[in-house]
């Protein structure tokens, strides 16, 4: 299999044997019309709007993202930027690597024609699946960041609410409309500053058929409440009685893990499923799912060999130490089994993780591509995943590469998304 440099490609035999595939975890990099489209006019000044100009610094250490853009006319590669209120967020490399060799990925601005066009475009994205025997695909946002950061720090909360609202209509009905024929599978954002808000927005997706909304894997890292206490139950209890799956991608906290401010992206990378593991604790720890029985979450690009480990440590403290951690009133048996009922890992490149399913759970794991990042095993997933799930049987990879997808997220039997 092959792709050109103008994106048309040149299809291998697909194999007979691995199932076409349901990626939990891809990215759209939104066009730059999505909220100018859709915002009132009084808005369009301040509201998400797309500039060309240079870039006059940017690094990435510690975690922590810092670009800063220059004046027209200044000297410096050129980028599109996002524009939102006194935000400035550039388009970078990293948003969108397919189709380039990793050696040449670097931390760089770009523009709307250097990405390859099926990051923002439906016909282009389809057929970039096709090369990657991928039949659907569930897509967290860019600019808005994984659950939506990017509206919750901003001060205007009116503007927010509709910028929210406005991105969740292009993910419905652009997105994942007739163009894209049920083959991506929309993931909606929620205002996060306020859980009624974020209730009534989860049930206005849900009658329209969605079945996934995003959240932060560490809230009190955005400055809101933990899930400890009772502050998130009206969208808790919203999602629960819709069956609206609950997505936390890594970096959906605006922290990623490191050891210290100077630390190269590389060690960051390394450990990026740290805070997953700290995400999966409080859930299993909060009684959360005791009170709301129907609730489902999953954790995005987080892999799964680091679970059994937690699993069983979990289990420990519950058994030993409930009397005085905290829990004993609220959860009730051990955390494994919660997390058999409710919680889903998800990975795109984990042979540990495989070898040692067991003691995951089959039922909890789901295949991702990760397109169109860094990372991304496109456009040799089917490949990456033949190589991994070889020693597993042909019952078990249908259940991991999409039969638990199409269980978690309402899909047809055919592993397609359709609208209420």
């Amino acid at each position: 299999m092959e792709t050109t440099e103008t994106g048309n490609t040149r299809h291998a035999p697909e194999s007979v044997d691995f199932p076409r595939i349901i990626s939990v975890d891809d990215h759209t990099v939104e066009p730059p019309t999505v909220w100018s489209d859709r915002l009132p006019k009084k808005y369009l000044d301040s509201g998400p709007r797309i500039v060309r100009a240079p870039l006059k610094e940017m690094s990435f250490l510690g975690g922590k993202f810092a670009p800063v853009m220059g004046a027209p006319g200044d000297d410096g590669p050129i980028g599109d930027w996002w524009i939102y209120e006194d935000l400035h967020r550039p388009l970078t490399r990293l948003d969108t690597a397919v189709g380039y060799d990793r050696d040449e990925i670097k931390l760089e601005v770009i523009t709307y024609e250097q990405m390859r066009k099926g990051s923002y475009d439906v016909p282009s994205r389809l057929a970039d699946m096709d090369v990657n025997h991928v039949q659907s695909a569930l897509c967290f946002p860019t600019f808005p960041r994984f659950c939506g950061q990017t509206f919750t720090e901003a001060p205007d909360r009116e503007l927010g609410l509709l910028s929210v609202r406005a991105y969740n209509d292009w993910m419905v009905d652009e997105w994942c409309g007739p163009e894209a024929h049920g083959r991506l599978i929309p993931l909606t954002l929620v205002p996060l500053w306020d859980a009624e808000l974020a209730a009534a927005e989860v049930r206005r997706n849900a009658a329209r058929g969605v079945r996934a909304v995003a959240f932060s894997e560490i809230p009190p890292h955005l400055g809101l409440p933990s899930i400890h206490g009772d502050d998130w139950d009206p969208f808790l209890a919203a999602c629960a009685e819709t069956g609206t799956v609950i997505a936390m991608h890594i970096g959906s906290s605006s922290k990623m893990p490191s050891t210290s401010a100077d630390a190269p992206p590389a060690v960051g990378s390394t450990i990026t499923f740290a805070n997953c593991c700290f995400s999966m604790v409080d859930w299993l720890m909060s009684g959360k799912f005791e009170r709301f029985p129907g609730l489902k979450i999953m954790y995005a690009e987080g892999q799964i060999g680091w679970i059994p480990y937690i699993l069983e440590r979990a289990d420990v403290v519950w058994e030993e130490n409930r009397g005085w951690g905290g829990v004993a009133d609220k959860v009730r048996k051990p955390p494994s089994e919660y997390f058999a009922e409710h919680v889903f890992g998800c990975f795109f490149d984990d042979a540990f993780g495989l070898k040692n399913l067991d003691s995951i759970g089959l039922a909890n794991v789901l295949y991702e591509t990760d397109y169109p990042h860094s990372d991304s095993t496109w456009p040799k997933s089917r490949e990456v995943g033949e190589a991994q799930m070889g020693h597993l049987d042909a019952r078990t990879v249908e259940r991991i590469v999409r039969g638990n997808a199409i269980e978690l997220l309402g899909l047809t039997e055919a592993g397609l998304w359709r609208p209420a």
